[in-house]
């Protein structure tokens, strides 16, 4: 029965690979000729937004069907890298990286420094994936999960349509994003805490935060909401990171 109900959340997962490479394809498709530049990098920032819903979705479906797997968990694994490590990095290569080239051997603009920069992506996502398959722990993440590093990049585009963004400030922030994934700073689970020691509080409390994130979603500003929450997410790792390094050199 468990092996017959897998093809469930693996075509969850499937979904969040296909939604990957499309977003991928649909990056790709920018040149300097091209008359709305931005509907493609928004168009593909969402893209990787949605394939995040169909990743905790594979996950909810096969512990609700007892149909968890190897081959489940290794195609997870795949596609995480082609949706949030491989689509991300060539999203912002398209958005900003593409105009960094420096002369080699002669010929103008022949090293391509920006296709290095967006590389980074994809090598900390590896990484990060790796170790996760290889070293997990059953109530945290070890480094920023690299769904909400794929998400964070995938908002870009949609959150900076209008107001643009220095390139120093963007490279920045890439950098910083990548380079969470594989830092040893723990995150929580929250799907283990909405598990553990259910209470119709902790549930009215999640139906409340949907609700106003939905009544966000029917404004321009939705893009914005989603990264204060991502944000308060990430820079509650790096405090809990803080205080716990003062203690240990307390002692």
């Amino acid at each position: 029965m468990k092996k017959k109900l897998a093809w469930i959340p693996n075509t969850l997962t499937l979904g969040n690979l296909t939604l990957g490479f499309v977003s991928i394809l649909v990056a790709s498709e920018y040149n300097v000729d091209h008359p709305n530049p931005i509907g493609l990098f928004s168009l593909s920032g969402f893209l990787i937004i949605l394939a995040a819903l169909f990743d905790g979705f594979d996950g909810m479906a096969a512990r609700a069907l007892d149909a968890t797997t190897e081959l489940g968990a290794d195609l997870d694994s795949l596609a995480d890298l082609t949706t949030f490590g491989i689509a991300p990095g060539v999203l912002m290569y398209q958005m900003v990286f593409h105009q960094f080239k420096i002369d080699f051997f002669s010929i103008e603009d022949l090293f391509p420094v920006g296709m290095l920069i967006a590389a980074l992506f994809p090598i900390c996502a590896a990484y990060r994936l790796a170790r996760f398959n290889v070293d997990s722990d059953p109530k945290s993440f070890t480094g920023l999960p690299s769904p909400v590093a794929g998400v964070i990049v995938g908002i870009f585009p949609l959150a900076f349509s209008v107001l643009p963004v220095p390139v120093s400030i963007s490279i920045t922030f890439f950098i910083l994003v990548a380079l969470l994934m594989v830092s040893t700073i723990r995150y929580s689970k929250p799907q283990v805490a909405i598990r553990g020691n259910f209470t119709w509080g902790k549930l009215g409390i999640v139906i409340t935060g949907l609700l106003v994130l939905l009544t966000a979603i029917g404004t321009e500003r939705w893009p914005w909401v989603l990264y204060v929450v991502l944000f308060l997410y990430v820079f509650s790792g790096i405090v809990s990171f803080i205080i716990h390094t003062i203690q240990e050199l307390k002692v």
